[in-house]
C-alpha cells in the first residue's frame, strides 16, 4: 500500500453455519479491494472447515485501524441481521 505500518489487528470470527460464513465473506470481499481513504487495508481469509473468517487489518495509525475494524464488524453484523430477517436461523 505504500505507507509505513504502525497499527495492526487480526480478528477471527466463527460462524454457526457455512452459509453464514460465505454470505459474510462475499459481502465484505469487495471492500477489501480498495480503501476509501488509503489509510488502511484489510486481507480476509475463510476457513470452511473451522467455519472461521479471519480479517487482518493494517493501518497508518490507530485511528485508521479503529475505523476500519469498526466498519468491517458493522458490515458483518448487518449481513448477519439481513440473513436473520430473511429467515435463516443462526443455528441452522
Amino acid at each position: 500500500m505504500g505507507f509505513e505500518l504502525s497499527a495492526t489487528a487480526k480478528i477471527r470470527l466463527r460462524f454457526p453455519t457455512r452459509q453464514q460464513l460465505s454470505a459474510v465473506f462475499e459481502a465484505l470481499e469487495p471492500e477489501t479491494r480498495s480503501s476509501v481513504t488509503g489509510r488502511s487495508e484489510v486481507m480476509m481469509t475463510m476457513d470452511d472447515k473451522a467455519l472461521m473468517l479471519t480479517l487482518v487489518f493494517t493501518a497508518k495509525d490507530t485511528s485508521a485501524l479503529r475505523a476500519a475494524v469498526n466498519s468491517y464488524l458493522h458490515w458483518a453484523r448487518l449481513t448477519m441481521d439481513a440473513l436473520e430477517s430473511l429467515g435463516h436461523s443462526r443455528n441452522a
